[in-house]
């Protein structure tokens, strides 16, 4: 074979997506930056080879097919942004179809709202060179766009146009970030939201119950640049750390429970008493307040002070910290006093009665468990099922996934998942992928338990000697 017929071969796998070409470059040091440049004019497709794109006209919600001509209409996805300390926030936008010019007036297809491009421009390093005109097949940079994100369509305000969006492969590592210095807490947090707004690969979530924020990404190798890119733009360090697990706490049996808060000091003192049962509700129930007293002997002023304080220890919990979950709790009997009853005193009563009546009706805790899918190639697949067995993982069946790859379906513990990313790939050599999402809490064995709630319980021990 000739070298124009290797080239010509090379050319139509690239665009059939048969072929993806790895060529080695130091851009520093300015070596294969010829042979790069040489292979993207040789190798990868014209704009006008690639198939027509089906759009959709988000106002009447038909179709529209899209040929990649100049002469159609504006159609210009955007890929990326930036949002740079210096220049300021940068659209990158690939024109699929039509011609982008800054005097035209442009509508955010997703979001169905008008825009207003700031400078039009062909990228170069950090910089935009300006542009008149930016035709089908070309990538341009806008600055100063206001509600347009990454996967978002720009379209011409008389004839809108949204494109396919983007698909983006599933996050699969999530750590705790946090400020390495307690004072920079509110930069880091800034930072964050900007470079998630950069990448889409990258979400942040508040876990309401461990209070962390949460950072999902692609790996840990990805979270490690994200912290690297924060302290190079924005100046401020960050830390990773493996994510608290959002534990849950239940009851097993009923319990009942008598306290009285009696506090005297010199004048007027305080005085509250309760009585309450408690049972353990259906999954999913939550929490449910029964007021079965009947005639006076707690005030009616007084009994919501009661619920607030059974309440508060729902929220705290009494093994680990983690909120009480799915108990029925009834309020029975107690008594006041006609100077001293105060609602303070009935809610620090109706706490520690909930807290004994909870340590009374065997408490157990409860973990949230994922669904998880791995392919992994077939060799792999005994040691990966190993290894999803000592991670406490029910497997749930296998099946073929053709090209030597094996899907494998489990449940798995989340507190067993968070260093899965790093051990599937060192089984597959970076070959295997998984997926993962919230299936339901279940109790956590016993000896499983037992480590969680006695680190708890040191650590506030800890805590009350400092105090």
């Amino acid at each position: 074979l000739s070298d124009a017929e290797v080239t010509s071969a090379l050319a139509k796998g690239v665009a059939a997506g048969a072929i993806v070409p790895v060529l080695c470059t130091a851009a520093g040091k300015s070596l294969g930056i010829g042979t790069l440049l040489d292979a993207i004019v040789a190798l990868l497709p014209s704009p006008k080879q690639a198939a027509p794109v089906t759009a959709v006209n988000p106002r009447t919600d038909q179709p529209e097919t899209l040929t990649r001509e100049p002469a159609g209409p504006l159609g210009a996805i955007v890929f990326k942004t930036t949002a740079d300390p210096f220049v300021g926030r940068i659209s990158y936008v690939k024109v699929v179809s039509g011609v982008l010019t800054s005097g035209t007036p442009l509508l955010n297809a997703a979001k169905d709202q008008p825009e207003r491009a700031g400078t039009i421009g062909y990228p170069k390093g950090k910089a935009l060179e300006p542009a008149t005109e930016v035709v089908a097949g070309d990538i341009a940079g806008i600055s100063k766009l206001q509600v347009t994100a990454t996967g978002d369509t720009l379209a011409s305000r008389d004839h809108p146009l949204r494109l396919p969006p983007i698909e983006y492969p599933e996050q699969t590592y999530s750590a705790a970030v946090g400020a390495k210095n307690k004072a920079d807490e509110e930069k880091v947090n800034a930072a964050l939201v900007k470079l998630v707004d950069e990448d889409p690969t990258l979400t942040l979530e508040h876990e309401p119950i461990t209070k962390e924020t949460i950072v999902h990404g692609m790996g840990d190798i990805h979270l490690d640049v994200v912290l690297e890119k924060m302290k190079r733009k924005y100046g401020v360090e960050g830390t990773l750390a493996v994510p608290r697990v959002p534990y849950q706490e239940t009851i097993t049996s009923s319990a009942k429970a008598e306290k009285k808060y009696k506090k005297q000091s010199g004048g007027a003192g305080l005085y509250g008493h309760c009585v309450i049962d408690i049972a353990p509700v259906p999954r999913g129930t939550g929490f449910v307040w029964e007021d079965k007293i009947f005639g006076g002997s707690i005030p009616q002023n007084f009994r919501p002070s009661v619920e607030r304080g059974v309440r508060e220890t729902m929220e705290q919990g009494v093994l680990t910290g983690n909120p009480l979950v799915d108990i029925k709790v009834r309020l029975l009997d107690g008594s006041t006093h006609q100077v001293d009853g105060k609602d303070i005193a009935f809610k620090l009563a109706g706490a520690m009665a909930m807290r004994q009546a909870v340590m009374d009706a065997k408490p157990v805790l409860l973990e949230p468990i994922m669904e998880v899918e791995v392919l992994v190639p077939e060799r792999n697949m005994g040691d990966v099922i190993s290894d999803l067995n000592g991670k406490r993982g029910k497997i749930a069946g296998m099946e073929p996934s053709g090209d030597h790859m094996e899907k494998v379906k489990a449940q798995v513990p989340l507190s067993s998942m968070y260093r899965f990313p790093i051990d599937l790939r060192s089984i597959t050599q970076g070959r295997g992928k998984y997926t993962m999402k919230f299936s339901h809490y279940e109790e956590v064995p016993a000896h499983a338990a037992q480590p969680v709630i006695a680190a708890y319980q040191k650590s506030k021990g800890g805590e009350e000697e400092e105090g």
